[in-house]
Formats: structure tokens, sequence, C-alpha cells
């Protein structure tokens, strides 16, 4: 049956002609109706414009309280920085520590933001410390030259250092100012930036509107929350996420402020020292002249939303049936039941995926039916002869071509079953079978049948390969090899048991034979007797191989002569060659040449 008639079987199917009409041109005329567009469009309009002035407004107030606390905070630098010039107005003479000693203690009393004061001559070795914190110390010191503040200063008159938190907690900066003579030296500051604090706290946007201070690595300098300033850098995540955030937004932006909640911010950078001024209002409150609006239109909005709401619920209850329907569709295609079809005649999306899903449900049908032939094919065939039994109807029929049929058979096998308990046999035939099994898997040939203690293998049929002689001779030694690894273990149990291999190389018979019940890959001909023939004479640990196979592998694979034998079958004697191999246990005297199992073709 045709995929189209098959569409055309299940009940309800209504073709693809009948006009059909969307589910949002439904929704979009439902809600029209409704009135709600034109009352949202309205109360909208009214917000946008409110929403503009008062973001205009707020930016003007933002960006005039950001600028006067980074001009206060310029006015705090450059006193600083003032009083760092006057302490080096005077060339450094022999035996006047003392004095600038005395310079440098008035400039703690004149500014208390400085904490300590290095004064360094001209070249770069501290003469004078005075700290708040730690002892004093006149004469020459430390050779500070290399400093980059001391570097920084003779550079530029002024230096201005990074924001450090000692103790991870307070913050301090660095400040550097050199004499405008050479000889004066260089005065280096510390500087507590607790003190701008009173700049900031001072700064009241609103009613809890702030403004914050963070240097260019983000880090908090000052907040009208102090215990956030004396966190240190563990605090200061979200200043500098905010800080990043306004980068790259012009300086201007509502984001997530320091405490969670929306913000309007704006910023100001203090170009001496490199800092950025915040200034940051929450929305809340910066547009709460707007919600008042949007509340004076809310009423006619409910109005229209609770129409909308009641339509659009009449609307659901019509889809629910057909959404139930799929859902249950769905769940019965999930547990196998691939005959299932479901019928909505409601001519739209819903009725085409209705469509669409029986159309899934053929195919899905149609390649479970394939993959359980294969799968049964593969209880009875080689998997590549099931494949191609299920891909091609040529393989059915018998044909000639050229094969190599590769027999083994175990030595001393009969001797042992004859003995042995069957448990015994049996774990013994799993080996066997397991370590064949995997090697003829490996090399893709076709294993013919198992037939007790003797295999079949066919190379070159079904499945095509280059050189099939060299392929199949070193998957005879690879067989060998392993069967012979599982042997030694028989062996150290008592089992005198061996491996011999046969092969041959010409055309044959190949196809399948059987009933309707049960169908098996075979082929027929002098070439599979021969292998059989001489997979009899085949010692332990031995690979015989005809003529033909020698021929095709002597540039590769080395090969000895045994000499002419008689082979049943054939008018005159053959030459047989053996594979020359070296990595097989040596033969025992008891596993010699017996018959195969299973009688030649």
């Amino acid at each position: 049956m045709s995929k189209g008639s098959a569409q055309k079987s299940w009940p309800g199917y209504r073709g693809r002609t009948n006009p059909r009409r969307s589910l949002f041109y439904k929704y979009f005329v439902t809600l029209f109706v409704a009135a709600v567009v034109p009352l949202i469009l309205g109360a909208a309009i009214e917000a946008s414009f409110g929403y503009r002035d008062q973001r205009r407004h707020i930016s003007e107030v933002l960006q005039a309280e950001a600028r006067g606390a980074a001009g206060r905070i310029e006015a705090f630098t450059d006193e600083i920085r003032d009083q760092l010039g006057w302490v080096v107005q005077f060339p450094w003479v022999q035996g006047d520590d003392d004095l600038h000693r005395v310079d440098a203690l008035r400039l703690l009393q004149q500014v208390p933001a400085i904490v300590s004061v290095s004064l360094l001559d001209e070249t770069g070795t501290e003469r004078v410390f005075v700290s708040r914190l730690r002892l004093n110390r006149t004469g020459r010191g430390v050779d500070m030259s290399a400093d980059p503040a001391v570097i920084g200063a003779r550079a530029n008159k002024v230096w201005y250092g990074p924001v450090q938190y000692q103790h991870e907690s307070e913050p301090y900066m660095r400040i550097a100012v050199a004499g405008n003579l050479p000889s004066a030296g260089v005065a280096v500051a510390e500087v507590n930036l607790k003190l701008i604090w009173d700049v900031i706290a001072a700064i009241r946007i609103g009613n809890t509107g702030h403004a914050i201070v963070v240097d260019d690595y983000g880090r908090l300098i000052a907040h009208p929350d102090i215990s956030l300033v004396l966190r240190g850098r563990s605090g200061s995540e979200d200043f500098g996420r905010i800080k990043h955030l306004l980068g790259t937004t012009s300086g201007r932006a509502v984001l997530t402020g320091d405490r969670g909640s929306p913000v309007v911010a704006l910023s100001v950078h203090v170009a001496d020292v490199g800092w950025t001024v915040i200034a940051m209002q929450p929305v809340l409150e910066a547009f709460a002249s707007i919600r008042a609006a949007l509340w004076r239109s809310a009423f006619l909005i409910a109005l229209g939303v609770l129409t909308a709401l009641a339509l659009a619920y009449w609307r659901a209850n019509r889809m629910s049936g057909p959404i139930k329907q799929l859902e249950e569709g769905v769940e019965r295609i999930g547990t196998g039941h691939f005959d299932h079809r479901i019928k909505i005649s409601s001519r739209d999306e819903l009725e085409q995926l209705a469509v669409r899903f029986n159309e899934m449900a053929s195919e899905l049908a149609i390649s479970h039916q394939k993959t359980v032939r294969i799968d049964r094919l593969k209880q009875f065939l080689a998997p590549q002869v099931a494949e191609l039994v299920e891909h091609s109807d040529e393989l059915l029929e018998g044909q000639r071509r050229e094969v190599v049929a590769v027999f083994g058979d175990l030595r001393g096998f009969t001797a042992f079953s004859a003995r042995a308990e069957p448990d015994a046999i049996m774990a013994v035939l799993r080996e066997y079978y397991a370590a064949v099994g995997a090697v003829t898997t490996r090399y893709e040939a076709t294993l013919i049948r198992f037939a007790g203690d003797g295999v079949m293998l066919l190379v070159n049929a079904p499945v095509a390969c280059d050189d099939p002689a060299n392929h199949a001779v070193r998957l005879a030694i690879d067989l060998q090899v392993a069967v012979q690894s599982v042997a030694g273990k028989w062996c150290a149990a008592g089992h005198a048991i061996g491996f011999g291999v046969g092969i041959a190389m010409g055309m044959a018979t190949v196809g399948t034979v059987g009933y309707e019940g049960r169908l098996d890959y075979t082929a027929l001909g002098n070439v599979v007797n021969l292998a059989s023939r001489l997979c009899g004479l085949a010692k332990d640990g031995q690979i015989l191989t005809d003529p033909v196979v020698a021929e095709g592998v002597r540039d590769t694979i080395p090969l000895a002569s045994v000499g002419k034998q008689i082979i049943k079958g054939y008018d005159q004697p053959l030459e047989i060659f053996a594979v020359a191999q070296t990595d097989t246990p040596p033969r025992r005297p008891d596993s010699g040449p017996r018959p195969m199992v299973f009688e030649a073709l």
C-alpha cells in the first residue's frame, strides 16, 4: 500500500484540500474582538512618553550628583597633592634630615587622610619616614629609585597608585609628588581612602538613591555603607559588575544594583586617579510617577483582559480534546501500537499535526517490521547475509562466484567427548565458538555453520573483498592463534585437544537453501570438498592450502610445500602447502589428522 493510500485509509481523513485557518488567526481575532489590544496600546503610548521624560529627568539628576561627587574627590586628591608638593620644595642638604622630618610631621597633622609619608632625596634613597601606625625613622634608608611611585612621579610630577586593601579590608592608595627641582627629591604618601566616605555619604538621590566610587579594576573605594568598603576585595564583585555593565552602555543603564534590586545608574570618570563615580537610584522609586498613569489604565485593561480570558478559556476547551488525543496517541505509539491513528477535524494546524502524526506512525510501523525481519534473519544467517537478504533480492537466487572456503576442526575432540562430562564438553565448545566467532566477525567473513567441533567459513561471499586469498589466510592464522590460546588452558586441564585448518579457493555455487521456516546460506562445489579434505589432513596447529591459495599469497605470507597428496575425489595427486607459523604452540604427538565430522558437499 502506498503512503497516500495508507493515509486515506484511516477514519476521518479529509485530505489536504480543505481550507485551513491557523491557530494564530483564531486567537488574534478573538483577543482583538475583546478590545484588549487598543487599551494596551493606549496605556503603552502614555507610559512610553512618561518613561522617556522621567528617564531624561533621572539622568540629569544622577549626572549632577555624580559630577559633584567627582569634583569633591578631585578636590580631596588635589589637596593631598598640593600638601605633598609643599614638603618637596626645598633641595636636600647635608644634615637637614630633621627639618624635613618636621615638615613631614606637620603634613600628617594638616592632612588626616595621610597615614604615612616617605621623603626621598634626588637619588631615590629614603631619608625620612613618618607614620601614624609605624615607627618613624630618619637617615639614609632603602633605595626606592626603582619603585613605580618614584618612576611615575619623576616622569609626570604626580603619580596616583592603584587602590590596595590593607588586611583585606580598608582601602589605601599611594600618591607620589616630585619636587620642581631634581634635587628636591620625591614625597610618597600612603592615603587612607575611608575619609572619602564623608563625600559619598552626603549624596542622597531621592529617598534611597546613593553614589559609590570604584577604581579601574572594579574594587569598591567608597560607599554610604562603610561596612561594604571594609570587606575589601571580597565585597567588590557586584560593584565591578556594575562598572563593567555601565562601561558597555556609554555610562548609563538600568541594571541589577549591589543590593539585588534593579536600579538606574550613571557613571562619571575621575580622570586624575582613574576612579569612577556611580550614582544610582532604585527603579521603583525613579519611575514611581509613571506607575500612577499605568494604574489609571489598569481598570479598563482589567475588563478587557477578563473578556479575553473568557474567550481564551472557551477556545482552550475546544483545543483540549485534540491535544488529549495527540497525547494518547504518542503514549500508544511509545508502547508499540504502531497501528494507532488519530482523528482530528479542526481544519487548522492541529489537524495537520494529526496527519503528520499518522504518517510518522506508518513509517515507524514499516521500520519496526523491517527491523524485526532483519533480527529474525540474523538468528539463522550471518549478520552481513541477513542485511543483504533484506536489501537485495538477488542474494536469494543461486550464483556462481569465486570463493575461499575455510574449514576448521578440533583435534582429539572425539576422544575427549567420549570420556568427559557433558558440562565440560559444553564449556569447551562455548569457549571454542566464542574464539572462532570473534575472529570471524573481525575479518567480516561468513560463518556458514558450526557442526560439532568443526566450522565452515566463506570469504568473498556474499560480501566481496579485495585479495580474498590473502584475507582468508590471515583469517586462518588469527583463527589458529585464538583457538590455540584457549587450547592451552584445555591441555592444562588434561584435555589433549588441538586445532587444524584447511583452505581452498575456486568457483562455487552460493546462495540460500532451506524451507519457509528455516534458511541457510551455503556454498556448493569442489572447492568446498577440497577445503574439507585439507582440514582433515591438517595436524594440530597446521594450516593447509591448495595451490590456488598458495599462488595468491606467495608474495605476502611464507608457505612451505608438504608434497603431493592423493585427495579423495581427485584423479591426480595434489600438491599441498602449509602456512609457516612460528607463534602457535607445538603439536602434541596424539593430535594427528582425523577426518572432518560433516560430509563433504
